[in-house]
């Protein structure tokens, strides 16, 4: 038998070519940390949305609950109830402008535009949730108005609620909800309330 052949003993392996290698250790090492930062940055990334998409979350629910909550508390007041404070809670029998007390026909008081409240249709909440007397550091602004009907004898509410994000600038977009409730002097009952838009 002649050495060098395939099968004998004194045959010599061929070296591989560089295309038929593989990798090495330093480029496997390499390329997963390449990796990594790709996924640790997806994940970053991520993280940021969860949080962002949970606090609009959260911040929606509580402009709907503590505006329901006003409307409640203004509808259960009677129809020409002049003296109930309901800037504050519970509500106290006197010290506020209750549903404003007997009113002309077509006429309105207190006030919903953002950034002009109306003393005694206005209160505000901090980030926890707390009843506050001022705006300072104030997250929610709540603002009501009442208005009544051609004969006086319909008193719609309006209910306006927002967010103030710029108070904790937390890269949140502002969130609002209006409700609007009636009341009738005949039955002095709630009529309805629904909550017309959020944005």
């Amino acid at each position: 038998m002649k050495s060098g052949h395939i099968g004998s003993p004194t045959a010599t392996m061929k070296k591989p070519s560089r295309a038929e290698r593989g990798a090495t250790l330093i480029e496997t090492v390499i390329a997963l940390l390449i990796l990594t930062i790709g996924v640790l940055g997806v994940m970053g990334a991520l993280s940021v949305a969860i949080t962002q998409n949970w606090n609009q979350g959260d911040r929606a629910t509580r402009v709907t609950e503590y505006a329901q909550d006003k409307m409640e508390q203004l509808l259960a007041l009677s129809f020409s109830n002049a003296t109930s404070n309901t800037a504050v809670y519970p509500t106290q029998s006197t010290g506020g402008t209750g549903l404003g007390g007997v009113m002309a026909a077509n006429a309105t008081v207190g006030g919903v535009t953002a950034g002009s409240p109306v003393t005694g249709y206005v209160d505000y909440f901090n980030s926890a949730g707390t009843l506050q007397t001022t705006s300072t550091g104030a997250l929610y602004i709540r603002q009501w108005s009442i208005s009544t009907n051609s004969t006086g004898s319909l008193k719609t509410i309006t209910v306006v609620l927002g967010s103030n994000c710029a108070v904790y600038n937390a890269g949140l977009n502002e969130i609002s909800v209006m409700m609007q409730g009636a009341k009738c002097e005949d039955t002095n009952t709630m009529r309805a309330f629904r909550c017309l838009r959020c944005w």
